[in-house]
């Protein structure tokens, strides 16, 4: 099972002046933390304890098993 994650950008005011929401797919919290890491900027790593604090927090929707894990939206400012 793959499931829809929607998370809220995990840098504080006011290094991340407004946030953001990424929306991405996952098979478990691990991996949608993994993912993110990935994908995070390497200047936000003083952050990354923050990162499962927001996974956990996400709404999550179930969706079929066949679909790739991965990034499918940002939006940051």
């Amino acid at each position: 099972m793959k499931y829809l994650y929607l998370v809220d950008y995990w840098v504080p005011f006011p290094s991340s002046e407004y946030g953001g929401l990424l929306t991405l797919i996952a098979k478990d919290d691990n991996e949608c933390h993994d993912i993110l890491l990935d994908w995070r900027d390497e200047c936000d790593n003083k952050y990354d304890n923050l990162i499962m604090e927001k996974v956990t927090n996400a709404p999550v929707f179930a969706l079929a098993d066949d679909i790739e894990s991965g990034i499918v939206e940002t939006f940051t400012t």
